[in-house]
């Protein structure tokens, strides 16, 4: 084993350790780790932002502008009263309907903006009806990283995927999506199981909840109505972006600037839009990327491939199930987004081995069980960390067994639900 490999190691295995144990910020030790891999000649000056997968910086850059603006008109909030009020009070239905509704918007916008609009309400509403508003806020949490699953934008670690394997905003609709539905249509049922004896309300409760303005809720209704235009163009967009040879990343800055560029105050509105860009996150992807990049020069990558095809012996189906299961897993108490980095390149390397098209099923399954197995810890995804912290704000605890008592039944449930489909649909 050479000097270098052994350095190489030592400086990606020192990086994720230290992202695991929260103890420095997780962009910070990635800039440094990939900095490290160029300046000791791991990763040659000349590649070394080659690996980097612009795809996906690009992609979170246009979105991220897209949710900035609609999160300036208030129109999530808007639509988890409106629900509220559809349900006439009722906790069951409207922990389903926050259900279906967060599911819905994190599906197309990131999962922690989704909840950060929604979970205040959530409060609201909760405490309006005169019971914990924790059942809500778990579900919420849960249906997040649900509903994220179902697209190529759901959820970053989609996103790498996407990119990493060619797959297309209509390859995740058709692929993901089914089993998706079901596990949302699932969730209130079993939290209603798991929770039911917390959600009994009165009715005069109930009759407050109906006396709930909602006509001032949207703030800016110009900024609604441009947005809302600029974003529909854009789902439009990815649904065909095959047939107009366009990457998604390209389609989605198109809409961010061109959104911009019909805005009332344009510098203004550049300023303040271009400031809620998370770069934290767009820089934590920079410098993991690199330091994936020094595994590949290392050969790391490739022995690792050579061995799980040792060791699955041309058995696609114990092979993907097996990364559906341990990414599932792992993604409870590792970050899933370095985790997904790591292995996207191990899975291209078996990819090289067995053919592209052989290896679609280990593709679905990392991606089912990356997003899907952040529920099962309080820490398993960001969405259930900002949703903690909300409510701890509020003065409401979800401590990570609370948490975890009704995550993991969700996840193992997903997991078995995510197992039977990528049998049935891909592997028998």
């Amino acid at each position: 084993m050479s000097f270098l490999l052994i350095v190489g190691i030592i400086i990606f295995v020192a990086v994720y350790i230290t992202i695991i144990s929260d103890k420095v910020h997780r962009t910070i030790v990635a800039v440094l780790g990939g900095m490290l891999m160029i300046s000791l000649r791991i990763v040659p000056k000349a590649k070394a932002f080659h690996y980097v997968d612009w795809n996906v910086i690009f992609l979170l850059i246009g979105m991220m502008i897209l949710v900035g603006a609609i999160q300036r008109t208030g129109l999530l909030q808007y639509m988890a009263i409106k629900g509220a009020k559809i349900a006439r009070g009722n906790p069951y239905v409207t922990m389903s309907l926050l259900i279906l509704i967060t599911a819905l918007f994190s599906a197309f916008l990131d999962n922690v903006t989704t909840v950060v609009l929604i979970a205040p309400v959530s409060i609201l509403i909760a405490v309006e009806l005169g019971i914990s508003p924790v059942p809500f806020l778990i579900s919420e949490a849960l249906a997040s990283n649900v509903g994220g699953t179902a697209t190529l934008i759901g959820d970053p670690p989609n996103i790498i995927i996407g990119s990493a394997a060619n797959l297309g905003f209509m390859d995740f609709i058709k692929n993901m999506t089914p089993p998706v539905v079901l596990m949302i249509l699932l969730l209130p049922i079993i939290m209603k199981w798991m929770m039911g004896k917390k959600m009994v309300v009165s009715y005069e409760r109930k009759a407050r909840i109906m006396e709930f303005d909602t006509s001032q809720i949207i703030e800016d209704p110009v900024l609604l109505k441009k947005s809302l235009i600029i974003f529909s163009l854009v789902i439009i967009g990815f649904f065909i972006h095959s047939l107009i040879d366009v990457d998604v990343s390209v389609i989605a800055m198109l809409g961010a600037f061109f959104l911009l560029l019909i805005l009332k105050d344009q510098r203004k509105m550049l300023r303040e839009l271009l400031s809620q860009i998370e770069w934290t996150t767009l820089f934590f992807f920079m410098g993991f990327f690199i330091m994936v990049g020094g595994l590949l020069e290392l050969g790391v990558i490739d022995r690792i491939s050579y061995k799980l095809f040792a060791l699955f012996k041309n058995n696609l189906s114990l092979a993907s199930l097996s990364i559906l299961w341990s990414s599932g897993i792992l993604s409870s108490i590792l970050d899933n987004i370095p985790f997904v980095t790591t292995m996207t390149p191990v899975v291209k390397a078996l990819g090289a081995q067995w053919g592209a098209q052989t290896i679609l099923p280990i593709w679905w399954s990392l991606a089912l069980g990356a997003c899907l197995g952040g529920n099962m810890t309080l820490i398993g995804a960001a969405a259930n960390v900002v949703v903690a912290d909300i409510s701890e704000r509020n003065g409401y605890t979800i401590n990570f067994w609370e948490f975890a008592r009704y995550g993991a039944v969700v996840t193992f449930v997903n997991l078995f639900i995510s197992s039977v489909y990528v049998w049935l649909r891909y592997l028998r």
